[in-house]
């Protein structure tokens, strides 16, 4: 009679699936490490700190140092404060420490700028609170539906009480913004855009190619006069026209639903969206120019789409991330593409303002299509 289960053979096929899994590295890679990394790096940027950074800019400084005597805000800076600069090329701010060992420091970092400077800041996520002073009266400037900013305003009262110095809190002190691109949705919806295209193109080009390959079906191509470069550019030119309708249909509906603003010029949007096809497009060709394996290839397109998921601030400001690592940041292709898309929606940029990035993203595209095509191989 029959057993139902048969113990032997159901251990050894277990063992050469087993066998089969562990002795394929990128199996281990994606299953093991990869997702630690990416617990550290989710946990880096929202994990709870014992210091807390919150970066506060003072406009109007000009006229405050004009009457250092009577000025609360020029005592204030130059009494209680240190200065910082994080690297050569930031700007100087003016530091505070609020000690508390069961909540943890509170670091007040002030930046001395104008009213437009201090827009872009604010809508960029570098900072939330505006202060000047006003008639003797401090003033603050925020949205009054974020959250942190308010807490960050809490904490300013209560660190000017502190000063000895009498400040007015009357609702007359509190201004809230109501400038075009402060919103969440104006920071979201164009680092959305610029992962769409994306994952579009590493996805759309670079796991079709290896499932095909994989599949026996570009090997069939052989035989065609067909040129490599021509199958290549016809696919990438469809994937970039499906990528135009998404970003129009995705722009359409903020535009109606949320009242999403574009503040800039269209051309350079433009440039800006062509230059990003042509750089995701370029490592998706390269990724998938020899790998036959679906498995592999999932590794090696999540190796590029993951980091930069979690870092370019697609999300969240990548300046929630430590300073020394922000430089590094900002040269990743999408954070390029997704603070250019920003900068034209919300802060009214022109091409004279993206053409730097533009050339980057269209050099690393050409390079990396260019190597591919080299090493392309159809089974």
């Amino acid at each position: 009679m029959n057993k139902i289960i048969r113990l032997k053979q159901q251990f050894q096929l277990i063992s050469a699936f087993f066998l089969e899994t562990v002795r394929e590295p990128a199996v281990l890679f994606w299953g093991i490490i990869f997702p630690i990394l990416m617990s550290l790096g989710l946990g880096i940027a929202f994990s709870k700190k014992s210091d807390v950074v919150r970066k506060v800019a003072i406009v109007e400084w000009n006229s405050v140092q004009n009457n250092p005597d009577s000025s609360f805000l020029a005592k204030f800076i130059s009494q209680r404060t240190t200065t910082e600069q994080a690297n050569g090329n930031n700007p100087v701010y003016y530091k505070i420490v609020i000690p508390s060992e069961k909540l943890g420091n509170t670091t007040f970092l002030f930046l001395k700028t104008g009213w437009k400077q201090a827009m872009i800041l604010l809508k960029r996520g570098n900072i939330n609170v505006v202060i000047n002073e006003n008639k003797g009266k401090v003033e603050y400037h925020f949205d009054p539906s974020n959250p942190d900013a308010q807490l960050t305003y809490l904490k300013l009262t209560k660190l000017f009480d502190q000063a000895t110095v009498m400040i007015d809190e009357d609702k007359d002190s509190i201004k809230p913004l109501t400038v075009i691109g402060t919103r969440y949705i104006d920071f979201l919806v164009p680092g959305l855009m610029g992962m769409g295209i994306m994952m579009s193109c590493m996805w759309g080009i670079s796991y079709g190619f290896i499932e095909k390959r994989s599949k026996k079906l570009l090997r069939r191509l052989v035989a065609t006069p067909m040129k490599k470069s021509h199958f290549l550019i016809a696919l990438i030119t469809v994937r970039v026209g499906m990528n135009f309708i998404e970003n129009v249909l995705l722009f359409f509906f903020a535009m109606l639903v949320f009242d999403f603003p574009i503040q800039g010029s269209t051309g350079s949007l433009l440039l800006v969206f062509i230059a990003g096809n042509i750089a995701f497009s370029g490592l998706a060709v390269f990724i998938s120019s020899r790998t036959a394996k679906t498995e592999i290839g999932n590794g090696l397109i999540n190796v590029v789409v993951m980091p930069m998921m979690v870092l370019s601030g697609v999300f969240f400001s990548y300046h929630n991330f430590p300073e020394w690592s922000i430089p590094y940041i900002q040269k990743l292709p999408l954070t390029m593409m997704a603070d250019d898309m920003r900068s034209i929606f919300i802060e009214g940029a022109g091409i004279s303002d993206v053409y730097i990035n533009v050339l980057i993203l269209v050099s690393i595209g050409i390079l990396f299509f260019t190597a591919g095509l080299k090493i392309f191989k159809w089974h």
